[in-house]
């Protein structure tokens, strides 16, 4: 049974809209959620009623080699629909908000211009919360920078990157743990690039952003969704998940320390290869990808939604007809 926690009715939901003077309406609707929630099900059942292209918003799934521990879809449900921003770079090249924004509002364009509907499908909030509310403009990254941060951080160690940022950004420091490698990297890089801290930027020149329709599938049990979890990385781990974190190890260019390889799932299997023991390894998973699973629900609570119970017997047809509702207000805006 679906819920409606944005103040109306599915059917009053506007359609998408682009800020500023480009007022052209955009036919997009979001399907977020909770990791093992049935999102990825949920797009492929619309596609059989709507004429609809995916675009994935997760930030792992865009690595190229990095298939079985993101679930990736597979070679025959992305012929079926098309899916976007699946396989786009290597695990050692970075990819942020910024670049997903402006990735998803061209890819939300050129599918409405081929009369079809864009779904944005994913787990990463932060990427849906960008797309929303905008963004700050900072600086893009600059691969220099970065590399000679990495550097500086193999032979001083984070920590020591840390009260560098401490002193020429205090406010930034404060709420990073000082092993937090990759935001100490890029506020780093801000301030190289700007001599402005990062939080200097923070509710300034924020891009503009869009009013997506969000349908987000929560459980009304949280063991459920703890079970499929679990599930999930069983199969996973069935599939080979293990070879393929060994592959990727074996590629000598990545570390634990790579952004990709902190990836739930990928970062414990590292781990657990590393110290030459796998039989932790399904326990830590499961329980890291819980956890993940609670802060995407954290995010959504403080999201404008629609809200499908994906544990309810009925959530395959409430999905579809909460999304009929969304698709149908957008047709008629």
């Amino acid at each position: 049974m679906s819920g409606d926690l944005t103040g109306g009715v599915p059917g009053s939901v506007p359609a998408v809209a682009r800020t500023g003077a480009d007022a052209t309406p955009l036919r997009a609707v979001g399907i977020a959620g909770p990791t093992a929630s049935g999102k990825s099900a949920l797009a492929l059942a619309a596609a059989q009623h709507w004429p609809v292209e995916i675009i994935s918003v997760d930030s792992a799934l865009v690595y190229r080699g990095m298939d079985i521990g993101t679930a990736k879809p597979s070679a025959a449900e992305r012929a079926a629909v098309p899916h976007h921003l699946i396989d786009l770079i290597e695990p050692t090249q970075a990819y942020s908000a910024a670049q997903f924004v402006a990735d998803a509002q061209r890819l939300i364009g050129e599918i409405n211009a081929r009369g079809r509907i864009a779904l944005l499908v994913g787990g990463t909030m932060l990427y849906f919360k960008a797309l929303v509310d905008g963004l700050d403009a900072m600086p893009a990254a600059d691969a220099e920078v970065r590399i000679a941060l990495d550097a500086r951080a193999a032979l001083e160690g984070w920590p020591a990157l840390h009260a560098e940022l401490a002193r020429v950004d205090p406010r930034t420091a404060a709420r990073l743990p000082p092993g937090d490698a990759q935001r100490i990297q890029r506020a780093l890089e801000v301030f190289q690039l700007t001599g402005r801290p990062l939080s200097s930027f923070h509710g300034q020149q924020r891009t503009p952003g869009l009013a997506l329709p969000l349908l987000a599938l929560e459980p009304a049990d949280r063991a459920w969704l703890h079970a499929r979890i679990a599930a999930r990385f069983d199969a996973m781990l069935a599939a080979g998940f293990v070879d393929e974190v060994r592959a990727l190890r074996a590629r000598g260019d990545l570390s634990p320390e790579t952004p990709a390889m902190r990836s739930v799932g990928y970062r414990q299997a590292w781990a657990a290869l590393d110290a030459g023991d796998l039989t932790p390894l399904r326990e830590q998973g499961i329980a890291a990808t819980r956890q993940l699973a609670k802060r995407q629900l954290t995010w959504l609570r403080g999201m404008a939604r629609t809200v499908v119970a994906c544990d309810a017997p009925d959530a395959p047809a409430a999905g579809l007809a909460a999304l009929r509702g969304l698709i149908a207000a957008q047709a008629a805006a």
